[in-house]
């Protein structure tokens, strides 16, 4: 098990040391679990008070808060304690599965396909014809990666996940368990006799930026004509959905449970919390957040929060929720 001393954790944070401690620290806990091995974080004066009652020998604090440290404890401060903390826990991070061979011969790879150097490949994956693997790419096992698909360099991709024909895939990529890619588009039109449902053909297909992290069973569906598109540095939870030809731009965030419906176009940074729904066919526009169970069934302008549903501007949700309490209570 790795530990480290409060002197040697503090050289990699660069941070300003108070107090000291003996203790070797042997990973990172929250701070009301913490055991005396244990380093914690404090980013905001609400959690000050279960300092003195935590059991970890060190914390690391925003540098705009005051703490005492204690006997034998040290406080480190720091500018952002959130990032130095994941600077720690990078410390204490476990390697990943091994491969006992980069290749196993339960794997089906296509005799067309072409793997990069280094990759990786588990076992019973399949590789289908003319897909193409940068370097250093790894699919652990029971991954599917069909036809004519491309994966950029140093791409994880975990056991479950099925990547779907004619797909672009970037690099530095990370997708977690069953994440599905390039599935069909969810399109259907009444039938002419009008006794069922005909079914819309999906014959585009998806294009993912680089560093792009997409969670666990989530779903980007392929396009009607055309791509759906995930820019560059996209950060998208657990059980998202986001249907066919949506566009989003750079460094997003996706929030667990929330949708995008057909054709909704995200600017640059914009921010979907958690269990929202976008109407098709809207665009947010760059910087703007959506709050958690919000409906937006509207084009959002640039840098504006909303929130509720139908989704307006925040602060005038807020006032209107204040009133109905109000009235509530009378």
């Amino acid at each position: 098990m790795a530990s480290y001393t409060i002197q040697e954790i503090n050289d990699l944070l660069k941070g300003e040391l108070i107090g000291n401690t003996t203790q070797q620290i042997q990973g990172p806990e929250q701070l009301q679990k913490a055991k005396s091995h244990h380093i914690t974080f404090i980013g905001s004066s609400k959690y000050l008070k279960y300092w003195k009652d935590s059991k970890a020998s060190a914390v690391l604090v925003n540098d705009n808060l005051t703490l005492e440290p204690g006997d034998n404890r040290a406080v480190i401060k720091v500018k952002n304690a959130d990032l130095a903390m994941a600077k720690v826990l990078e410390l204490f991070n476990p390697p990943a599965p091994e491969f006992e061979t980069d290749i196993h011969p339960t794997a089906v790879i296509h005799e067309t396909a072409k793997i990069g150097g280094g990759c990786k490949i588990g076992p019973n994956c399949y590789v289908g014809k003319d897909v193409v693997l940068g370097n250093g790419v790894t699919l652990y096992p029971n991954v599917c990666v069909f036809d004519e698909t491309s994966i950029g360099d140093n791409t994880v991709v975990w056991s479950g996940t099925v990547i779907r024909e004619r797909c672009i895939i970037g690099s530095h990529c990370i997708f977690h368990t069953n994440v599905s890619i390039g599935a069909d588009g969810f399109g259907y039109r009444p039938s002419d006799d009008g006794k069922g449902l005909t079914k819309i053909p999906q014959i585009g297909n998806v294009i993912i930026g680089h560093y792009v992290e997409i969670g666990a069973n989530s779903c980007v569906d392929r396009a009607k004509f055309s791509s759906t598109i995930i820019g560059d540095g996209c950060k998208i939870d657990n059980l998202v959905q986001i249907a066919h030809n949506s566009v989003m731009g750079r460094s997003c965030i996706m929030a667990g449970h929330s949708g995008l419906a057909g054709s909704v176009t995200l600017g640059d940074g914009v921010i979907i919390g958690g269990s929202a729904s976008i109407k098709d066919h809207t665009t947010i526009h760059s910087g703007a957040m959506v709050g958690a169970g919000s409906g937006v069934v509207g084009d959002v302008a640039a840098g504006k929060t909303v929130l509720g549903y139908p989704a307006q501007d925040s602060r005038d949700m807020l006032k209107q929720w204040v009133a109905m309490r109000r009235l509530v209570k009378k």
